[in-house]
């Protein structure tokens, strides 16, 4: 990632009181709402709410496939982070995978007949619990307001280049954080 060169002329630009207030909302309804969709799916269906994601993403693809690399972006993930998390749904007999018939280098995740019936068990609760937290709460221009400003942030996101977060993953973090999520990642999921 290059870095613009500092001048003496180059300030920041630090949020008026109405910015920061909107911004501390905007955060904390970012870390609260899928802490409280995770509460549901974890206490109902045993499902994080990337598994849920996953599931819900493949049950809507023809045949209920996709490639694993495909998936890590619509899960928003790295791709062996996206592995262990189709390995812990292929061990629940949720999801399998199977080499790609059209590339034998790609390999698909493939919903099962119970990982579709689990979803499709999961699911109303799980939308309840989202028009519970999201649709009631907001008249019609505010939904339609929350849409455009999330596709609007979306594509700025996008538009930067940069690779976004996986879910529940890492924001801004300082070097000692950085540190230790690279050391832990060296150690393997069971150290």
């Amino acid at each position: 990632m290059s870095e613009r060169p500092s001048s003496s002329n180059d300030r920041p630009r630090w949020l008026t009181s109405a910015e920061l207030e909107t911004w501390h909302a905007f955060t904390l309804m970012l870390y609260k709402l899928p802490t409280a969709l995770e509460a549901q799916l974890q206490q109902d269906a045993r499902l994080s709410l990337v598994e849920y994601y996953v599931l819900a993403g493949l049950s809507d693809q023809l045949e209920h496939r996709m490639r694993m690399s495909e998936l890590a972006v619509l899960a928003n993930s790295e791709l062996s982070r996206l592995s262990h998390l189709i390995s812990r749904l292929e061990k629940r007999g949720f999801v399998r995978r199977e080499p790609d018939p059209a590339n034998g280098r790609y390999t698909h995740a493939i919903l099962t007949d119970a990982g579709y019936a689990h979803l499709v068990e999961a699911a109303p609760a799980h939308v309840a619990r989202v028009r519970e937290l999201v649709y009631d709460a907001l008249d019609p221009a505010e939904l339609h307001g929350l849409r455009t400003a999330a596709e609007k942030i979306v594509r700025r996101i996008d538009h930067t280049g940069q690779v976004p977060c996986p879910p529940g993953g890492r924001g801004v973090e300082n070097q000692p954080q950085r540190d230790a999520r690279q050391a832990a990642a060296t150690q393997g999921p069971d150290a």
